[in-house]
């Protein structure tokens, strides 16, 4: 399951713009000293999910998975972190940003068909 490097790296970089962009969107729609608990909080969570919950053996991983799950359920949680991010941007009034990270996500789940294909067989 070959990954061009390129999209390997969009994967990555992707990954940590989910993260902020969730962390922007709970500053955002938070007030008070909430926003100290949740921008901080939501990302660390999506972070722990996307590191813990992961399916055997996966090539496009280290092949650990201290929490194994179906490829469908990793796949969800990947899209939902991914695209929770790029919304949260949208929803933080970062538009602009929100839409060029969902396009990017759809282009690199594009070029990684091989590995959808490998998820949901597992």
């Amino acid at each position: 399951m070959g990954n061009a490097w390129w999209n390997l790296t969009l994967r990555f970089l992707l990954e940590v713009a989910a993260l902020l962009g969730l962390g922007i969107a709970a500053w955002s729609l938070s007030e008070g000293w909430w926003r100290w608990v949740f921008a901080p909080a939501l990302p660390l969570v999506a972070a722990v999910l996307w590191g813990t919950f992961a399916v055997l053996n996966d090539p496009s991983r280290s092949g650990r998975a201290p929490v194994p799950v179906p490829g469908t359920v990793r796949l969800v949680l990947e899209l939902v972190i991914l695209f929770g991010g790029a919304a949260g941007f949208y929803l933080a009034g970062h538009a602009a940003t929100g839409i060029v990270m969902a396009l990017l996500i759809a282009l690199s789940y594009a070029f990684s068909l091989d590995r959808l294909s490998w998820l949901l067989r597992q």
